[in-house]
């Protein structure tokens, strides 16, 4: 009898982790919202911002880092760092994701009209 009354508060338990976790992914695919602004930061000071709905190729950082913005979208389509994790990251578009690139010390995030809000995670 104790054996069974163990395996039905784990599967409780498991069930309600299970429904929390479904929640909260939910919550965070319904609160996404698309940016406007990418802001360009070089050893954490901003250097420069672009809308997202003006599709076109910025060099960054003397050369190191090449940004695309396309069809809403930014990406990097170069850097001359030698994991190439930034460019791997692939395209951005909504309110809070980032490319960062550690070796030339830049980092890109979405911004939306009014940044300075209250951040879900917060």
């Amino acid at each position: 009898m104790e054996k069974k009354r163990r395996i039905f508060y784990d599967v409780l338990l498991i069930s309600v982790l299970l429904c929390l976790s479904l929640c909260l992914l939910l919550v965070t695919f319904l609160t996404k919202r698309s940016g406007e602004l990418v802001c360009v930061e070089v050893n954490g000071e901003a250097v420069a911002e672009y809308r997202l709905s003006e599709d076109g190729e910025y060099s960054l950082n003397g050369g190191t880092n090449l940004l695309k913005i396309e069809n809403g979208e930014a990406y990097l389509t170069y850097a001359d760092c030698p994991d190439k994790t930034c460019v791997k990251t692939g395209r951005i578009r909504y309110v809070g994701q980032s490319i960062v690139c550690l070796p030339n010390k830049v980092t890109v995030v979405v911004r939306g009209s009014g940044s300075g809000g209250v951040d879900l995670v917060s």
